[in-house]
Formats: C-alpha cells, structure tokens, sequence
C-alpha cells in the first residue's frame, strides 16, 4: 500500500529531482502557444511553476490588475484602469479544454465548455481528465499524458509539458489547417531536447 504520509527521505529526494526538470524556457514558449491558439482572452499567467498551474487547471489569469499589468484590459468587476490598483480574481474559460478543442473543426469539439468555469474543485478535474481524453484520442501516446493529479497537487508540471509538448508536435505533423503559431518551434525544440521519459522512470523506480 502507498505511503500517504508526508514526503521524507528519498521520496522527497524524487519530487525535488521531478521539480528540477520543470523547464521555465519551456513554460515560455507554450505559454506563447496556447494564447496563438486559443486567443488573448485567455490571459497570460504569472511566470513560474505555480503561475503555469494555475492558469491551466481553473484559469486564473492574476489577482491583481492595473499598475504593472501594462496591456492588461480594465478590470470587468470594478471597472478600474490599467494604469490603476485593482484586486481581484480574473477567470478564463478552461484553457486546456479550450486548447484541444481549438484543434478540431466546428461541429467536432470533443469538450463541451461550461459557459461559466467551475468553481468546485471536482468539477474543474473532470474537465481536465476530458482535455487527457481528447488528447489521447488526438493522438497523444498514454506515456506523454500526465495524470490529473501532476497538474491540480502539482506533482509533476514537467509531465503537463510534456503532454502539451506532445500535443503541439502532433498538430504541426497532421497540418490540417488548425494549427495556430509557429510550425517550426515545435519541431526545432523536440530534436534538441534530451526526452524526460527514460529519466522519469529511473525516478519512479527510485520512489
């Protein structure tokens, strides 16, 4: 039976080693993807593992907008500015499942989008778990998908690149037309990077 217990020893010593392959450079450039794909209103997240989670699992562009947020439209709750204070919390239509939807022609979306995000916890999982299906069924091989649980306890956000990662490369290569952004980033970036599987199931096994 798993240990579930807080993380000591050598499993701690796993999750550290899993983290340290998150790859911010990565982060960057699919960032830059899925707004190509999807459109501006779905935000830009905060740089970092934890801005990237949450922005994919429930679509939470920033808790503050105005100063600083330079091209960030008014605040839609309290009308402010930009260039002005404003707290609060921003929400975006489910990215992920926008994402692979963006992929398909009309009449084929594989995810039915709630016309407002979910709220409760459970709900914005079942949406990602059928953004994993969709993806599967797109082409995305079982060892690239990540688990619901990599992305909402943040367990392993190198497997979310990587399924996103995989999910882009597969876009570029069928060229139906529903591919958004640079063709040739995907491929330049898949033939320099050394791949995480063989690496992550030395540490699984380590775990």
């Amino acid at each position: 039976m798993a240990n579930k217990g807080p993380s000591y020893g050598m499993s701690r010593e796993v999750q550290s080693k899993i983290e340290k392959k998150y790859d911010e450079e990565l982060e960057e450039r699919l960032v830059e993807w899925i707004i190509a794909q999807c459109g501006p209103d779905v935000g830009r997240p905060d740089r970092g593992r934890l801005g990237f989670q949450v922005w994919l699992k429930n679509g939470v562009v920033s808790g503050t907008r105005g100063r600083g947020a330079g091209s960030m439209p008014s605040c839609r709750s309290c009308g402010a500015e930009p260039q002005t204070e404003c707290q609060a919390t921003f929400y975006t239509r489910q990215i992920l499942s926008k994402l692979v939807n963006s992929l398909y022609p009309d009449g084929s979306k594989p995810v039915k989008v709630p016309e407002n995000p979910p709220s409760m916890v459970f709900k914005q999982m079942e949406q990602v778990a059928q953004f994993l299906k969709a993806a599967e069924d797109y082409g995305v091989t079982k060892t690239d998908m990540f688990q619901t649980v990599d992305l909402f306890e943040g367990k392993d956000l190198a497997a979310v690149q990587r399924t996103l990662m995989a999910l882009g490369s597969l876009a570029v290569t069928k060229n139906d037309g529903h591919y958004r952004g640079d063709p040739n980033w995907f491929m330049k970036y898949a033939a320099t990077r050394v791949s995480l599987r063989p690496e992550l199931g030395s540490l699984q096994e380590m775990g």
